[in-house]
């Protein structure tokens, strides 16, 4: 018995040589073209936009709230336990995290820690539960509930305005 490798090429071929023999009376149909499926975005989403609550204001009194975030690699999570910052002050493994994943901050695009400490405590807070949701749970959107009629819905809290996309 002789093997045969099939490539996508050859499969019609193939296809066309192992077929039934048709008989005088039945006409050779072209073969259909199979209309081509949609084509489904499965691209890994790995930026993440966001508007801070109050804004990080840089010496110039410039305000920026809006930037961007990236998803964490492991070496983000495992640098800040060797930074000397970190192993002299716990709490400091917040600001060293989030500095290496801010990619963007208003026109700034090169976040430091410096940057992250000088941030107000609001700030800091939330993109801590920012960093928390796209790394864990892959999106930026929770679930919350209206003070007054107490309907539940969700909010993205990536910024922008009701309505905004």
């Amino acid at each position: 018995m002789r093997r045969r490798t099939v490539t996508a090429g050859s499969l019609e071929e193939i296809l066309q040589v192992t077929a039934p023999a048709q008989g005088p009376d039945q006409a050779a149909a072209p073969p259909a073209a199979a209309a081509p499926a949609p084509r489904e975005d499965h691209r890994l989403r790995t930026e993440f936009e966001f508007e801070l609550p109050r804004g990080y204001v840089d010496e110039a009194g410039t305000v920026h709230r809006h930037g961007s975030m990236r998803l964490a690699t492991a070496r983000d999570e495992l640098r800040p336990q060797i930074d000397l910052r970190v192993k002299e002050n716990p709490a400091y493994l917040s600001v060293v995290l989030l500095s290496q994943v801010i990619t963007r901050l208003g026109t700034i695009t090169d976040v430091h820690a410096g940057i992250v400490e000088r941030m107000y405590a609001t700030d800091v807070a939330f993109l801590q539960d920012f960093y928390r949701r796209v790394n864990s749970e892959g999106h930026t959107r929770a679930a919350v509930t209206c003070p007054h009629c107490e309907g539940g819905f969700e909010v993205d809290l990536s910024g922008g305005r009701l309505g905004e996309s």
